[in-house]
Order: C-alpha cells, then structure tokens, then sequence
C-alpha cells in the first residue's frame, strides 16, 4: 500500500485526493494546506486523514512514501526538491517548476535517488490523445504538416503566471506527446489587459526541422469556451474537440494530391482534392485522472518511468522560457534549448 501525503488542497488538490483514495494500491494518509477552512472541508468527506499546516513536518512524515504537489508554480521546486531528499516518490501540478534550471535539479534528484518524477501534464493521459499518438505513430496521418490549437475561455485570471504557463502548457505538452519530432525553435506575441497582471492572451508558433508547423492560441479574456487541436498529415486530418461529450476525436480522410509538371513550369503544377470518409474512434472516456494517478502507482511499485517524467516536464519548461523570451521582445524567433 503506497501512502499518500498531498500538499495543497485549493482547486486541483481534491481531485487528487479523490483519485489516490479510490486507486487500489494507495491511500492519502495526509493533506496539508494553509488554509483551515479547505482542511475542515475535506474533514468532513474524509475523516480519516490527518490535516496540517506543516508542509516539511508532511514531507519528513516517515510513514509517507509519496508527496503529490498540488501548489503555486513558485513552490513547486523548494517542495518537490524537499521530498525527493527525504526519499519520496513525487508527484507535482504542472509546470515541474518556474525556471529550466530548477526543472533540472529536479530531474537529477530523482535519478540520483531512483525515484519517480512525475508531471501532471494530465491530458497526456486521456483516451483522446492517447489515440492520437497511437494513430500518428502507426503512420496513418502520412508526414505531419501542422499542429493548431486554440484554449481559450472567460478565466480564471491567475496573479502568478501568465496564460502560456496556465493554459499554453496543456496544448504544448499533448504535442510533445503525439509529435515525433521536437520543435527548433519558438515565436509568442501577448498582451495583458490588467494593468500590473500578466499576459492574458498569446499567440505561439513552432518550428521544427521539417517542414512542419505548430500553432497555440491560448486566451483568458473570451465569452466562450473553446478547445480545439487540429492535427494535418499529407494522408488523414484530425479534429479533437475536448468539449464534444461523445466524439471528441474525428479522423478526415482529406487532404490534397500534388502533380508536378515540369520544372521550368510550376504554375502548371496541378493540386486536387481528397475528400473521404470521416471516422470518429471509439473512446472509453476513463477519467484522465484516474489513469494517471493508477500509472504513478504502478511506476512506483515495478521500478518504471512514466510517461510524463521529469525529463518531460523539463522540456516543457524550456519550450515556455523560449516563449517568453520572445514574447518579452515582441515575438522575436528563439531557439529552444534542448
């Protein structure tokens, strides 16, 4: 039985707890928080969990084999690095930490220590883009030609990071998971429309190698609630729409044929259109939650790396640093440091 102390208990951290005391294998045994009335709330559904306000007397508790992090991106690193020094398996919130550097430390502590790191890049563990990385890894889309996203909605408004961190990180870490290649470079343009806030609309494009694309619009200030990925490949299209309560994932058999004529004469060069069957594969729609939290369980347990590992959430730290560089100077092209 992996006992379980969570640290954080506002928006994100109930749901952890609920899934870690539902996994077989787990149990939260404490759950700390600096605010009484969240402890006194989850006293009431849980009255069997120790509550505190003490996060190192929690992260010392020797009866406690994990730590999951559930906090403002500024403590990840002093708490995640805290725990993997006192022999914890950790889980934390996305992003792993504020800075690259801090990422890294981390990355080394728990390979130092042989323990699992893992990233809660949470939509890695849906059904959806599981199948997508399924569908592109057996070749089916043909060569990849763009990847274009959009999240946006009316909030949360956050005071400690900006949309890219908030909202941007989701997108970037489902096309770490689903891409083969990894983009080269990075250019962000945003705004803030709260004077002394951060950025709360952004536009990013990627580059890579190939002559491929990627395209994250990401935005806090919108009256609806959209969330759409675009996938293109020279043989099938998708269209995963996170909102859609049944068909989230829709495969197109469209795209375009080129007949070159000669080279001294490309205007004669002919393109047609391919318009075929559309296809929306069957989802079991498991919480993806669940999944993720039944995963760490299982990494802990049988000594394996899980999918969203530190070095996972190292590279999306770099990628948002890239971001903000440029963004910082006005959506000036930055090569992302790998």
């Amino acid at each position: 039985m992996i006992k379980v102390g969570v640290i954080g208990y506002g928006y994100w951290g109930p749901n952890l707890v609920r899934n870690f005391m539902a996994a077989p294998g787990s149990a939260v045994t404490r759950v700390c928080d600096l605010r009484d009335e969240r402890l006194s709330s989850l006293g009431k559904i849980y009255p069997g969990i120790k509550t505190c306000s003490d996060a190192p007397g929690l992260i010392n508790d020797p009866e406690i084999d994990a730590v999951v992090i559930a906090t403002p991106v500024t403590s990840h690193f002093d708490l995640a690095m805290s725990a993997l020094k006192a022999g914890k398996h950790v889980l934390v919130e996305k992003p792993l930490a504020a800075r690259s550097d801090q990422a890294r430390k981390l990355v080394d502590e728990a390979a130092a220590r042989n323990l699992v790191l893992l990233v809660d890049h949470t939509f890695v563990y849906t059904d959806a883009v599981r199948k997508i990385r399924e569908l592109i890894g057996s070749g089916q889309l043909g060569e990849i030609y763009y990847y274009d996203a959009v999240r946006v909605n009316l909030g949360l408004f956050q005071h400690d990071v900006n949309v890219i961190w908030d909202l941007a990180i989701h997108d970037l870490s489902i096309m770490d998971c689903v891409l083969p290649a990894k983009p080269v470079a990075i250019s962000a343009t945003g705004i803030s429309h709260v004077p002394g806030q951060p950025e709360n609309v952004a536009y990013i494009t990627l580059f890579f190698a190939s002559a491929q694309i990627a395209h994250v619009h990401v935005n806090w200030l919108t009256p609806v609630k959209v969330r759409h990925t675009l996938i293109g490949g020279s043989e099938k299209m998708i269209l995963y729409d996170d909102l859609e309560p049944s068909e989230k994932l829709k495969v197109y058999d469209k795209g375009i044929n080129i007949t070159p004529g000669r080279a001294e004469d490309v205007y004669k060069m002919l393109v047609s259109y391919r318009s075929g069957d559309m296809w929306a594969p069957r989802l079991d729609n498991t919480e993806a939650l669940q999944t993720e939290t039944l995963h760490f369980i299982d990494c802990i347990e049988n000594n394996k790396q899980p999918e969203t590992d530190g070095p996972a959430g190292l590279r999306l730290v770099n990628m948002i640093e890239a971001a903000e560089t440029s963004l910082r100077d006005r959506g000036r092209l930055v090569e992302i440091q790998w």
